[in-house]
């Protein structure tokens, strides 16, 4: 599936007159966007390199978020409770839909939503060769050493991780194949379907599929005898602390993390706990359109 078809799959998902609408796009755009944006009072609008692009037609209705979410759940929210729950919906090809609105608590805990205001869906991307330029500084004696990729939101993060871990899997000039666990919390990664990977994450790859971050790492760790553990956005205590015992445990480390420079990072009291378990640190900076890769050393030296 190219970029293309990504695109016109998460369409898909719109209700007819919206996925009409966001199927006249030009297929240059439809190359390029990572996301279409749902508001309801507003018409649905197009995430593109330059910016957000409203692609005009009928203002999107409550009712049309609800055929959203019946699209996307296969006319079965029940059996989506539990991430629904979480305020995002994962489906084919690693697109998943985020959701907004008026929530439901139920015992002081989020139960689902009474009524939608908006979402999000995010289209995965799977970009071969961004990371090759990358490979051999992050490797140290033939093994890849533990990496974490910095960026703002929205900023190609999880598209850059995806492609190093298919390449630390299969084995490049930089050194051979290693076992990899996946902590692939809102299936975004390899999107897996009926147990098998939609998108490429390499042949020695092990997926841990809509299971907690920190949670995953621990079960990978018992269960699968990891070489590298990867995981998407660490964003709480519990990933930091699983992070620490990975790291201990002699498995290195990839991850990303949301900030615009190392300096930013830094400043984060969450984010200081782990700077010395990566010896590389990725940020990608963005402008017109074009990512850029600078990599540096992390705090962990040898």
């Amino acid at each position: 599936m190219d970029e293309a078809e990504r695109f016109e799959a998460a369409a898909g998902l719109l209700p007819g007159r919206l996925r009409e609408r966001a199927l006249r796009l030009p297929a240059a755009d439809k190359r390029s966007a990572t996301e279409l944006r749902v508001r309801a009072g507003s018409c649905v609008a197009a995430v593109l390199p330059e910016g957000e692009v409203p692609l005009g037609g009928d203002r999107v209705t409550g009712e049309d978020l609800r055929l959203l979410v019946e699209i996307a759940t296969g006319a079965s929210a029940h059996a989506a409770r539990e991430t629904v729950r979480r305020g995002f919906i994962p489906c084919r090809g690693g697109v998943r839909v985020g959701l907004c609105g008026s929530v439901i608590l139920a015992d002081g805990e989020i139960s689902g939503f009474s009524h939608l205001s908006s979402a999000c869906i995010r289209i995965a991307r799977e970009v071969r060769g961004i990371a090759d330029g990358l490979l051999p500084a992050l490797y140290r004696a033939g093994i890849p050493r533990s990496t974490l990729i910095v960026s703002p939101p929205g900023g190609g993060k999880t598209t850059l991780l995806r492609e190093l871990v298919r390449r630390i899997s299969g084995g490049s000039a930089a050194g051979p194949g290693v076992r990899v666990g996946l902590c692939d919390e809102r299936g975004e990664i390899a999107a897996l379907r009926a147990g098998a990977p939609e998108l490429d994450v390499g042949p020695r790859t092990d997926v841990l599929d809509a299971c907690p971050k920190a949670e995953a790492v621990m079960m990978l760790l018992r269960t699968m005898n990891p070489q590298v553990i990867a995981l998407d956005e660490i964003t709480a205590a519990e990933d930091v602390r699983a992070i620490e015992y990975a790291a201990n445990c002699g498995v290195e480390l990839m991850a990303t993390a949301h900030a615009a420079t190392v300096s930013d990072l830094k400043s984060r009291p969450l984010y200081r706990d782990i700077l010395g378990h990566f010896e590389n640190l990725i940020v990608i900076r963005e402008a017109r359109g074009r990512r850029d890769y600078e990599l540096t050393k992390g705090e962990r030296t040898w």
